[in-house]
């Protein structure tokens, strides 16, 4: 009999954990919170814990998984905290079961903060300089390449194609977008791209007192502007948070350039940010018919936020000062 991804049995999991490392684990089979894939904490009869992770059939290619491994394994090569995943009997990472691709990583306790101190933030600064540098040395295979012209211009026609909205709200989705995209792209020309997270927010950095933060869940990593692994962490928009962007700065360039143009994308790379998480939800109510992070997904107050929140941003774009400031 196949199993199906929504039917991941804990003999199941455990089986295949075992037989991939060639070791015994206890019954532990622990589901934990992840909105696209299936993921388990398991722990080894040696007391180890691991976390076996199962991605989401038809979500990624195996050359896009591989992408994401590969940045894993050169990161922590050169000594980059991050959580790579283990090496399984045939000497990949991948495994598969029935069309649906799994990793197994060590288990790594820590926590998250939601506010940097002035060490924190040089801190961060060198540990994504250092991870940037290794991210400029390899091209992904199979990775969206974080432009407005490509994966955001694709982000809306799928919004727009996939009957998520009414007539009215799809004119005004179409109407504020297309001008957005005119206004932001030519913002990305000459800019350097390269392997990056993708998604770098608070959630995916992990502090270990007495080591550092470490880079967790590089399931999004992209091609694109370094600037877009830092702007999530600011705690506000761009001119809010000057004296942060300085002090990270400082932390990044003892090990990398920054190009301080790319700044000027902190606000355009936040309104893709917005397209990018409306298509995350279409994509998961198109597969389950609903969105579990936005149950309201497709009702006409949703498109209104939406419509609203792209409108603003567009006009905050459109105020931003050039140059800017200390930083051009």
């Amino acid at each position: 009999m196949r199993t199906g991804f929504g039917n991941l049995p804990p003999d199941l999991v455990l089986n295949l954990v075992e037989n991939a490392l060639a070791t015994r684990c206890t019954n532990i089979c622990r589901p934990l919170n992840s909105y696209i894939n299936r993921v388990y904490e398991l722990e080894q009869a040696d007391g180890l814990g691991l976390v076996a992770k199962f991605y989401r059939p038809g979500r990624w290619s195996h050359e896009a998984l591989q992408d994401e491994h590969d940045f894993l394994m050169d990161l922590a090569t050169h000594e980059i905290p991050v959580v790579a995943p283990l090496r399984q009997i045939n000497g990949e990472t991948l495994g598969c079961h029935q069309g649906m691709f799994f990793a197994v990583f060590p288990k790594k306790g820590g926590r998250s903060f939601d506010e940097y101190s002035d060490e924190q933030w040089l801190q961060l600064g060198r540990l994504l300089g250092r991870a940037h540098g290794i991210g400029a040395q390899r091209t992904p295979r199979d990775r969206l390449s974080m432009a407005p012209d490509r994966s955001t211009r694709a982000q809306i026609d799928y919004i727009l194609h996939g009957d998520f909205m009414d007539p009215d709200p799809a004119r005004q989705f179409e109407s504020i977008t297309r001008e957005l995209l005119t206004v932001i792209t030519p913002l990305f020309d000459n800019i350097e791209m390269i392997r990056i997270h993708g998604d770098c927010h608070f959630s995916n950095l992990i502090y270990r007192p007495d080591e550092s933060f470490y880079l967790i869940d590089l399931d999004d990593m992209a091609v694109g502007p370094p600037v877009q692994d830092f702007w999530m962490l600011l705690p506000g928009y761009l001119n809010d948070s000057l004296a942060e962007i300085d002090m990270f700065l400082e932390g990044y360039e003892t090990f990398r350039d920054f190009d301080h143009r790319s700044l000027r994308l902190i606000e355009p790379l936040r309104a893709m940010r917005y397209i990018h998480y409306t298509a995350w939800c279409a994509h998961q109510f198109a597969e389950d018919g609903l969105s579990r992070v936005a149950p309201d997904f497709g009702s006409r107050d949703y498109w209104q936020r939406e419509i609203r929140d792209l409108t603003e941003q567009l006009e905050r774009i459109k105020e931003l000062p050039e140059p800017m400031g200390n930083f051009c």
